[in-house]
């Protein structure tokens, strides 16, 4: 680009990351917005940028017609052949060309409003279609301040946020530490897109997943499901697609290598990995570990109800803190989980056997009472026979 306004508009485009295009028409329509104002005028105008000169040359539109009715924006037939030739046709337009230089400083500071109003229009539309299509990515930022317990984050040129309900509470950052995120939604507003930051979110663990274990990442392994309550525990659930590679395994590490990076970038949360399996009694006995189950049934299968039997020594263990373990394992699984222990279950199958045996004894009593009533009606009748007499 050989003219100063040209070099201007393409060091704008690449600091902005918008298409120089984008800035000349904002250019075109400043220009226009100036005229309108400054020449008060109800002539058809038009702008265009001239990119030899480097100008935005303006000009009055009037379409060639064989009656004039409206002198502003309309010719006569025989005048344009006039000016232009046996070209010119009726439902032609000709351009005339209008001076720029005498427009007020009123219509230029307009023009500079309208520039920077389409400029910003553009920047954020950008912003917003980029991190549309990044719904899901995990992104680095540095904490910038707090509004209202809501941590902002600075992510490249962007400012995003991390809504309270969406930091973990096992974690606390002050401004200018670095954090990793997962992007978890894009909105727009009056300032302009608002990027949504999330700590909590189980895709977060899912990508910390993928950069830590490489058969994740190239799809040896896959990550079949995931649950956290953040900042206390998290359960994912893994399959593996060649048979001799170990799922469980390979997220592990060796000597938990793996895991526990992904744990300290949690702050400690404490991550169960569970082998994945199509077999949904199987996959609730994994889903529950580290307790150890002793059977399970299915109750009902319409409403996704499994009955749990454990050791009486392992029933704290299976529910976990505050019913924690269970409940997460239910959200892994998609069913409903009824953990009994040994002990409980002994307990209702005996209350069973003494309802059974109770119904039995009534019914038996039942039966011993019924022939009393022939033998009670012919007594009746004896009696009936003596007073006749």
């Amino acid at each position: 680009m050989s003219n100063p306004l040209q070099q201007t508009i393409e060091a704008l485009a690449k600091e902005k990351g918008i298409e120089p295009a984008v800035i000349i028409s904002a250019i075109e329509d400043a220009v226009l917005t100036a005229s309108r104002k400054d020449y008060r005028t109800s002539e058809n105008l038009r702008t265009r940028f001239n990119q030899e000169t480097g100008q935005v040359e303006l000009f009055a539109v009037k379409q060639i017609v064989a009656h004039v009715t409206n002198p502003a924006i309309e010719i006569d037939l025989t005048e344009a052949q006039q000016l232009y030739g046996d070209e010119a046709e009726v439902d032609m337009e000709i351009e005339f060309p209008k001076a720029t230089d005498v427009l007020g400083r009123i219509a230029a500071q307009t023009a500079k409003q309208v520039i920077f109003q389409k400029v910003r229009e553009a920047e954020r539309e950008n912003i917003f279609t980029e991190y549309n299509q990044r719904l899901g990515e995990v992104v680095n930022g540095t904490v910038k301040r707090f509004e209202n317990c809501d941590m902002l984050v600075e992510v490249g040129r962007i400012e995003a946020v991390v809504p309270r309900k969406d930091q973990s509470r096992a974690e606390s950052y002050n401004p200018g530490e670095r954090l990793r995120a997962v992007i978890k939604g894009v909105s727009r507003s009056a300032k302009g897109p608002q990027i949504v930051l999330s700590r909590t979110d189980p895709a977060l663990l899912v990508k910390l997943f993928e950069q830590e274990v490489p058969e994740i990442y190239d799809g040896t392994v896959q990550i079949r499901g995931a649950v956290r309550e953040a900042g206390d525990r998290a359960k994912v659930a893994v399959h593996s697609r060649e048979r001799d590679v170990d799922p469980v395994g390979a997220c592990v590490g060796m000597k938990g290598t793996r895991v526990q990076a992904i744990i300290r970038e949690l702050r400690g949360e404490k991550i169960d990995i569970v082998e994945w399996s199509e077999d949904q009694v199987a996959f609730v006995t994994n889903a529950l570990s580290p307790a150890k189950v002793q059977r399970v049934s299915i109750v009902d299968d319409r409403e996704r109800v499994m009955e749990v039997i454990v050791e009486d020594r392992q029933l704290s263990l299976a529910i976990g803190k505050k019913g924690q373990n269970v409940r997460l394992a239910a959200k892994l699984t998609g069913w409903r989980i009824d953990i009994k222990s040994e002990e409980e279950k002994r307990k209702e199958v005996e209350a069973q056997f003494e309802e059974l045996e109770a119904g039995g004894a009534s019914d038996n009593v039942a039966e011993e009472g019924e022939p009393a009533q022939p033998e009670e009606a012919a007594a009746e009748t004896v009696a009936d026979a003596e007073g006749e007499q």
